[in-house]
Formats: C-alpha cells, structure tokens, sequence
C-alpha cells in the first residue's frame, strides 16, 4: 500500500505534528476558533494536489505493456523505474515540514506541486532518461502533498474540526490511488496514449500551482525559525533516530506496506490476468479496490486503537488478517472469494500499517513529534524504493526468459508473507502506547 500515512491513525491538533522547531508556527492557528476562509480555500486546491501525486504514484501500474515496450525494460528495469519514486519521496518527506514551518506554504506547496508537474511532463517525453528523472521530480513533489495539506488545514480550521478536515485530506489521497488505477487503465487504452496522460496531468499540476500561488494567503513567520539556522530544524531526528523503538515503528509499517506498494501499485494487475486468466480493464478493477479498502482500514483501525485504549493489539492482529489474505490471494482457489473481494479485505487490513505512525509520536519525546512523522515516512518509503527493485530481479530470475506465470508470482510472493510475518514479530516488541497502558508506564 502506498498511502501517505501521516496524521491518520491519531488525527487531533496536538499531534499534527509537522514542525521540527519547538515552537512551530503551524501550531498557533490550532487554538483559535476562527474560520480562516483564505487557507481553506488554498487546502481545497492542496487537495487536488494530494490526490494527483497518489494517482501518479499508482498509474504507472497499469500501463506496464506500454513502459516495457517503450523503454524495453526487464521485470527489474520495470521495477527500478517506477521505484524511483520512492527514493525521492523518503528523502523529501524529512525536508517538508521544515521548509513548510520557515518558509510557509504560499512558496512551498506550489513549489512542490511544479516538481511533480515537471515529473510528469517528463515522464511522458518519450526518452529512459528523462523518465527516470521524471519519476525522481513526482516523487520529491509529491512529498509535500499532504504535509502541505495538513498545514494549510491547521491555519484554516478551527481546532474541533482540524481532526475531520485531516482524516478528509487523507480519502482523497486514497480515493486518488484508486483512480490512478480505475481511471487511467480505459484513458490510456482507448481515448489518449500513455504519454499524452502524463503531459496533460503535468500541464494540469502547473496550473494548480500557479492558482495556489495567487490564492494562498502570506503566514505569520516564525520567531524562532526566523533566529536558528535551517540545518538546526532538523536536529530533532538526531533524538528519534537514535530510539530503537523508532526503527521498529518504521520498518513494522514499512513491512505491511510492501504487499500494496509493490504488490498491488506495480504488479498487481500482471498478477491477476495470469493467475485468474482476467482481460485488461478486469483486472485493473480489482487491483484498485485496495486502495479503496484502505478508506476503509485506515480510520476504522485507527478508531478502534483509540477506543479499546490499545494500540499493539489492534497492529498484531492487523497483521495477522493481511497474512490470511495474501496467503488466499497468493495461493488458494480463485474461486474461494468472490471478485473484489480479495483486494478490498487486503487494504482494509493494511490500514494496520497506520498505527506505527501514531505509536513513533508516543514514544519519543513531545518537542520532536513532527520529526518522527518525518522519520518514519524515511524509513518506510526507503524500504519500498529498495524493495521495488529487489522484488522485479526475483521475477525476473524465476521467470528466465519466459513469460511469467501464476508459479512465478507464487515464488516471489514468499517475500511479502515472509515481511509480513517479521512486520507482526517487530510489533510484539513496540512498547504499548495506548492510554490504558500509561498508567502502568507511569507506575513503572
């Protein structure tokens, strides 16, 4: 799965979490309770952002046949390119909410939204070169989506609606993925060609960026980000990346998230038309309901830590259901779930892969809550861009030089079970963070 997992699992003002400095300016708005009509405006187009970046994250999935052809590409050259994605995001997840918190989002976001507009115009451009840097430009743009987002929510709403206005920002994100998918598959193969859509998205993105430009309003400067030097925003990761219980959060989440940011995002739709013998448009349906199980997992699993009180429970047992499903999907009878059914359960279980992002805040220290947001979005999406790779070599060295069989994906699937089985092990050692647990954190 590949969601942008800030905020969701613990969406309230206190933990929005996307400053690195003490005192944030992305905090100061939270207590007032005014509408601010400017920045609502500004999220509303930030949304659209948010939901393009997922939707380019996820298209590249359904047009494998025409990427393979073009840039003739094996199953790990495949692998590599639309992996790109992922080293640029992890990186730039660090620097958002630092840049956000000193420069503000009026420069930012669209700052961010034009590199994921370049990103695809050149993705698009016809050459391997320039769809690898491409796919580097979408995927550093991309991270400031939903950072983006969310800071431009804290400044317009008020605090008893921030909660609602983040978990809204983040359907959209999801239902994006899903479009990515659902959406792009019958543009490409009917109305336009792949390169068009990814010119035409860029185009699009460039005038988002030029409207959120005008439209966003100027934020009060920080005084204290005003005095320290920008190197200093980041010295709060010094403190959560050196707290094991920081890299268990991360790879645990990393780990639930692979099945769908490899295994449904990339090869998903391949999967499907060999082992269930589906056309094109079929199996593209199906691969995008895991996103749409995600709308469902993320909030649902999210809300349920919060009111058993526990959060370790609900990841274990997350875990366990995503590794029934996958071991169905992988290796039982096409027949023992009716359609659509496997991909909406597989995302609804991922949405355990949420909680770590609650649990990393409650386990290090208050003044570098938004650092650890930034830290754990690193390590999970490290994970995936190298992963991506790994994964398309497997299939490639099972498959030869034959076409790939349901054999094949059954072989390299082993690797997600194995990384969910090892995901569910590093939860049992998290240390508990839910409120019925603070009181014995307390007495002990």
């Amino acid at each position: 799965m590949s969601t942008d997992p800030t905020f969701i699992s613990n969406a309230t003002p206190q933990v929005t979490g996307l400053s690195s400095s003490k005192k944030s300016v992305l905090m100061q708005p939270v207590v007032s309770s005014k509408v601010q009509i400017q920045f609502i405006v500004a999220w509303l187009f930030c949304l659209i952002f948010y939901f393009a970046q997922y939707a380019m994250r996820s298209a590249p999935g359904v047009m494998l046949p025409e990427l393979t052809q073009a840039f003739s590409l094996t199953a790990l050259g495949i692998s590599t390119l639309i992996g790109l994605y992922y080293y640029t995001y992890s990186l730039f997840a660090l620097i958002a909410g630092a840049f956000l918190d000193r420069f503000g989002a009026r420069l930012v976001v669209p700052a961010g939204i034009a590199m994921l507009a370049a990103g695809s115009i050149l993705f698009g451009w016809g050459s391997s070169l320039s769809a690898e840097f491409g796919r580097l430009l979408q995927g550093a743009g991309g991270a400031f989506a939903f950072t983006g987002a969310v800071y431009l929510a804290t400044h317009g709403f008020p605090g008893k609606y921030l909660a609602t206005a983040i978990g809204f920002t983040q359907c959209v994100g999801m239902l994006g993925g899903s479009a990515g998918q659902f959406l792009v598959a019958p543009l490409i193969h009917g109305i336009i060609t792949w390169q068009q859509f990814w010119i035409d998205a860029g185009i699009a993105c460039f005038i988002v960026a030029i409207i959120m430009m005008v439209l966003t309003p100027r934020s009060e400067s920080s005084p204290v980000s005003e005095k320290t030097s920008l190197w200093a925003m980041f010295a709060p990761y010094k403190i959560v990346l050196t707290n094991p219980q920081s890299y268990l959060c991360g790879f645990s989440a990393g780990l639930l998230f692979l099945p769908t940011t490899i295994g449904d995002m990339i090869w998903g739709v391949p999967f499907l038309r060999v082992a269930s013998h589906l056309e094109f448009n079929e199996a593209v349906r199906q691969v995008s309901m895991v996103p749409l199980g995600w709308v469902i997992g993320c909030p649902l699993l999210g809300y349920l830590t919060d009111v058993i009180g526990r959060r370790k429970p609900v990841l274990i047992a997350g875990g366990v259901f995503m590794l029934a499903i996958s071991l169905v999907i992988l290796y039982a009878p096409r027949e023992l779930l009716p359609a659509y059914w496997p991909g909406l359960l597989l995302g609804l279980g991922s949405g355990a892969a949420m909680i770590p992002y609650t649990m990393i805040k409650e386990l290090n220290p208050d003044k570098v809550k938004g650092s650890a947001t930034g830290a754990i979005n690193f390590l999970v999406f490290t994970l995936s861009a190298l992963m991506a790779p790994a994964y398309g070599w497997l299939l490639n060295h099972l498959s030869g030089d034959t076409p790939m069989t349901l054999e094949t994906f059954q072989q390299a699937g082993t690797v997600g079970i194995v990384g969910i089985v090892a995901a569910i092990v590093m939860a049992c050692f998290i240390k508990e963070t839910g409120s019925k647990a603070l009181p014995e954190r307390q007495a002990s």
